[in-house]
């Protein structure tokens, strides 16, 4: 596997994650309610894709569209059930009102997943400061990944960013992996890849008929092939 690309797919229910896996995807991100966004699946759900996949599974933390924080006494329990359920990788990422990273939330749930790994979500594309947001998140236990465009408006927008970033990994705030989600194409590809960024994320292109329809295996097959080149 070290040599592969990782290719996240997000799952809604069990049958996206058949499809999602048969496809060749080597990780789900598992959500509801992606007309928010993505929020905190339930219990019941997370069970039912456990059992029907054996790919790893991040389940998403947060209960409300946009990047405040909310009850986070409400996400530090969703957590604790998720993990009683058998969850052990997560994502996760709150803003202030400053654009700053919500520490406070942060450090309670990263707490409480108690070592789990997790990815620090897009929240970093509307952050006042990327880079002191990496440095602020730098050494919290489980940080291995952020999910990012470069920027709020997608990888278009954000693909020198991403670059850029990707030629900063040895310094600090920069150790975790780059996933690359939101806007993202197929033709973006070569790019990420050259610059040595090797995970990538995608929700719509992985549904043809759009988020009312089931993830479709021969679209992440094609994603699976254009990541092999």
């Amino acid at each position: 596997m070290s040599n592969r690309a990782l290719l996240e797919v997000i799952a809604l229910d069990a049958a996206d994650a058949i499809a999602a896996q048969s496809g060749g995807a080597d990780r789900l991100e598992l959500v509801t309610d992606m007309a928010a966004d993505g929020l905190t699946p339930s219990r019941e759900t997370f069970a039912a894709i456990r059992a029907a996949v054996d790919i790893p599974l991040r389940v998403m933390l947060r209960s409300a569209d946009g990047f405040a924080a909310g009850d986070v006494d409400a996400l530090v329990r969703d957590a604790r059930a998720l993990r009683a359920e058998g969850a052990d990788e997560f994502v996760l990422g709150f803003l202030d009102e400053t654009g700053a990273p919500d520490m406070t939330a942060v450090r309670a749930l990263v707490a409480e997943l108690d070592g789990c790994r997790w990815t620090f979500h897009r929240a970093i594309d509307r952050a006042a400061d990327r880079d002191a947001l990496r440095k602020e998140l730098a050494g919290l236990p489980g940080l291995d990944t952020y999910l990012t465009a470069g920027a709020a408006g997608g990888v278009d927008d954000g693909l020198p960013t991403l670059l850029a970033e990707a030629a900063r990994a040895t310094e600090p705030g920069y150790e975790p992996r780059i996933l690359v989600g939101g806007g993202l194409r197929l033709d973006h590809l070569p790019a990420l890849l050259h610059a040595g960024i090797d995970a990538v994320h995608i929700g719509g292109a992985s549904r043809p008929q759009g988020w009312g329809a089931p993830v479709a295996a021969g679209a992440v097959a094609e994603w699976r092939g254009a990541l092999e080149g």
